[in-house]
């Protein structure tokens, strides 16, 4: 005895078409709103290492200086304010991704998933 899914597939696959094509959109929309937050977070880390690199560099450079010309305020805010960018990017990187994430999709297969086992029940 064949399962009813098949004879759905077979009869009427307009019906699957449509099915499938309604959760290709929901998985790109629900894709769109987390793609958008892993693109920030890339950049965010981009800025924090980049940050983290202005600021050896310049700390290098002020401590080059400060041997050399004696201590200036300059040469601790420079490299502080590359420091500070680096730490605001590093904070805005770290943050959770949404824990709602394709909770529509995962609701709408497992509604998928428990219509099947009470149509395989019934059979």
């Amino acid at each position: 005895m064949l399962h009813p899914i098949f004879s759905v597939l077979v009869s009427k696959p307009e019906l699957v078409m449509q099915h499938i094509a309604g959760y290709a959109a929901l998985m790109r929309e629900e894709a769109s709103s987390v793609g958008l937050e892993v693109a920030k977070r890339a950049i965010a880390w981009g800025v924090a290492l980049f940050g983290l690199l202005v600021f050896l560099i310049l700390a290098g450079v002020a401590t080059m200086l400060g041997a050399i010309h004696g201590f200036h305020w300059m040469l601790v805010v420079s490299p502080a304010i590359a420091l500070g960018v680096a730490v605001a990017g590093f904070l805005v990187a770290r943050e959770r991704l949404p824990e709602k994430a394709f909770t529509e999709l995962k609701a709408q297969l497992d509604a998928d998933a428990q219509a099947l086992r009470a149509i395989g029940a019934r059979s």
